[in-house]
């Protein structure tokens, strides 16, 4: 087999250790070299200075956690690094250790059978632990929500059976002066404003239960933790204000895809960046972000048709773009939907139209244009031309010559 790095090393990354093993080629012969170094600032600069005497070049190391991260910033500014999904470089069972999967990371890289996973830059980065935070901490707040709507149902409080959020302006007043003491339903249901205002006779009755002081310590505790997460959110998005403008051009291009929104633009861009150069296309891309069925084949029969695992930050926001953009009354994204829909159903249907947000917004990026419409008539046409091309080649195969003359 072909050697493309004579010298090189693969590193097994652990919380406390790294165990590195050399490779080195001369001739038919190899030269190997194994030592295990602290993850501490001090041991990573030794294991820098390690590769350097040997004069290595390559280096190799797995993806395990968050783990590997300090060692490649330590790392990357003077070796040509290769970050390996773990599930692909698995060794032969029975073969496990610290030592022998270095030195199994190092034979494969001397041969190029490594796939080097996406890496960011610094500020891409950056940007995407700070979008995804923001998706953890809303998580977050839905669930300290669910658990305010538990507590309520336990005080027999069907506040959420009248007011569709109970964090509204309208549900806080009401919450908060429930946790004030006020047992009154009729002066709850006085705090409603706006079209809620309409609802005083529902509010009344929903708001008629026995709250004891047990619901009033867990309703005050939520219902803090809400706010506080809220001016946490808060600060990420001042955050990302500021670090978002040199992308406001890109992210502007993005939006004009339909049921692409200012958040989805800037996950976007934190997740794949705006270099996409990096993946070969945009069916690579769409292959990445796990929005294609999987290749699961074994004597000619097809096992498994589902979705590939992938970004499941990028997956999940598309995919909820593409449910908002199948609801559209106009634009080629929902006459798409419908069609899919009829045949292979509602879910794998919204899955293509995600995979198509994702093949848009790569164009876009590339080219640096703004998203054209196709038009809801671009099926029709595409399969109008489809079905000419097909006639026009049965006719020739019969040796018939065709001319086609488009009618006025």
């Amino acid at each position: 087999m072909e050697v493309m790095h004579v010298a090189c090393a693969g590193l097994d990354v652990h919380k406390d250790s790294v165990v590195g093993s050399i490779r080195v080629q001369s001739g038919s012969s190899v030269t190997r070299e194994t030592r295990t170094f602290s993850t501490l600032t001090r041991g990573l600069l030794e294991l820098s200075d390690w590769l350097s005497s040997h004069h290595i070049a390559a280096v190799a190391m797995e993806a395990t956690g968050v783990y590997w991260k300090p060692v490649w910033h330590i790392l990357e500014s003077g070796f040509d690094l290769t970050l390996a999904n773990p599930a692909h470089i698995k060794n032969v069972p029975g073969r496990k250790s610290d030592t022998k999967d270095a030195e199994w990371i190092a034979e494969l890289l001397a041969h190029g059978l490594i796939q080097a996973s996406f890496v960011p830059p610094e500020p891409i980065g950056e940007l995407r632990d700070l979008t995804r935070t923001r998706k953890q901490l809303t998580r977050e707040i839905v669930s300290h929500t669910q658990r305010l709507q538990k507590t309520l149902e336990d005080a027999n409080i069907k506040l959420s059976s009248v007011v569709s959020d109970i964090l509204g302006q309208s549900g806080r007043r009401m919450l908060e002066a429930l946790i004030a003491g006020e047992t009154q339903p009729e002066k709850l249901a006085g705090l409603a404003v706006g079209r809620l205002t309409s609802k005083r006779d529902q509010l009344t009755e929903a708001l008629r239960g026995k709250v004891r002081e047990h619901h009033r310590f867990l309703l005050k505790l939520h219902l803090d933790q809400i706010k506080a997460i809220e001016g946490a959110v808060a600060s990420i998005e001042e955050r990302l204000a500021e670090v978002l403008v040199p992308f406001a051009a890109a992210l502007e291009r993005l939006k004009t895809i339909p049921g692409v929104s200012d958040t989805l633009a800037q996950v976007i861009v934190a997740e794949i960046g705006v270099d996409t150069g990096r993946f070969v296309d945009e069916n690579h891309l769409v292959s990445w972000a796990g929005l294609c069925p999987r290749l699961d084949e074994s004597a000619g029969k097809r096992r498994s048709t589902r979705v590939r695992a992938g970004n499941v930050w990028l997956k999940t926001g598309l995919v909820q773009a593409a449910w908002a953009a199948s609801r559209c009354k106009t634009g080629y994204l929902p006459v798409r939907f419908r069609r899919i829909r009829a045949r292979r159903g509602a879910k794998k249907a919204v899955v293509a139209n995600a995979a198509f947000i994702l093949r848009a917004a790569y164009c876009v990026l590339r080219d640096n244009v703004p998203f054209k419409e196709l038009g809801e008539d671009h099926l029709e046409r595409r399969d109008k031309e489809r079905s000419i091309s097909r006639l026009v080649g049965q006719l020739e195969r019969l040796g018939v010559k065709v001319a086609i003359e488009r009618a006025a």
